[in-house]
């Protein structure tokens, strides 16, 4: 709920925006005109691992890259670090009818598991529309404001969503960046990597848009681990599968520091709902690896 401060401020920042000429409203079909998704099988140029220390999309370490300790995590401990994460949303109870819990968060095998399954809801949870399933999420305890992020994961087989995204939502600004959304065992989705860039509210617009493409993978992404990496910086916004660059566009707007987030959702309009011969179903993630750009070399 915004604030009246927060009302306020909104109302002030758009009429500094007007006077001086600010945006308004974003002309979002010319923007995403000058968003670019490739489509050759990245596979053909996967590059080669040389080290764990660099994104393996730069082994070269052309950007100078400095470990982000606080957003990486290797998963090779006997629970979350409590430190780094939090076992649920602590601002959003899931996307109904499933609900975020925190049992079905673990690591195990050097690995975080987050499950969806069929689970009843509290009373309380009833009431605000949720029913039948549980699901999962993870978000970091700290905020961050570009660098280069990779994970490497293996989507749940069902309709649950497996997804990897930054977002944080304040009185004045509310942005997302969505590095994918998978329905990795959803008809017609087993492919497709979702990527999406979100504007909710800045201080010189309060109105929802978005930016999107689904990218098609060579294979099920469900039926492997596979790499999956952004680099965002005050200029542009790089999406890579695997090492090779898959999805481009300018940085017009995604300059708020923002959590990071792996979850599994219901997506009932989009991906459908699991079914019970599904269930439960794992987003396995091996690991979540963090760097933040030095001088470059």
């Amino acid at each position: 709920m915004t604030s009246q401060w927060g009302i306020a401020a909104l109302s002030v920042a758009g009429s500094l925006a007007a006077i001086l000429g600010g945006p308004r409203q974003t002309d979002v079909d010319k923007l995403a005109a000058r968003w670019e998704t490739l489509r050759p099988d990245p596979r053909a140029g996967t590059p080669k691992r040389i080290t764990d220390r660099l994104p393996l999309w730069d082994q070269e370490n052309r950007g100078g890259w400095v470990r982000n300790e606080a957003m990486s995590d290797e998963f090779n401990g006997r629970g979350l670090d409590a430190a780094k994460w939090w076992p649920v949303n602590p601002s959003w109870k899931g996307r109904q009818p499933a609900f975020f819990s925190a049992g079905n968060v673990r690591v195990a095998g050097g690995m975080l598991h987050l499950a969806m399954r069929r689970e009843d809801p509290s009373p309380e949870l009833r009431a605000e529309g949720c029913h039948t399933w549980s699901s999962a999420a993870v978000q970091s305890r700290e905020r961050v404001r570009y660098g280069s992020f990779e994970v490497r994961a293996k989507a749940m087989r069902s309709a649950g969503s497996s997804a990897f995204w930054f977002y944080d939502s304040t009185p004045e600004q509310w942005t997302e960046i969505d590095v994918f959304e998978i329905g990795g065992g959803a008809p017609g989705f087993e492919r497709k990597l979702h990527i999406t860039v979100h504007v909710f509210r800045t201080p010189q617009e309060n109105k929802h848009w978005q930016i999107h493409d689904a990218w098609m993978a060579p294979a099920g992404l469900a039926d492997d681990f596979h790499v999956y990496g952004l680099d965002w910086d005050e200029k542009e916004l790089r999406f890579y599968f695997d090492g090779a660059l898959v999805r481009r566009g300018p940085n017009t707007h995604w300059h708020q520091a923002l959590t990071l987030n792996l979850d599994s959702e219901t997506m009932p309009d989009w991906f459908g709902l699991p079914r019970d011969s599904d269930l439960p179903s794992t987003f396995l993630v091996d690991y979540v690896r963090a760097w933040r750009r030095g001088a470059a070399r």
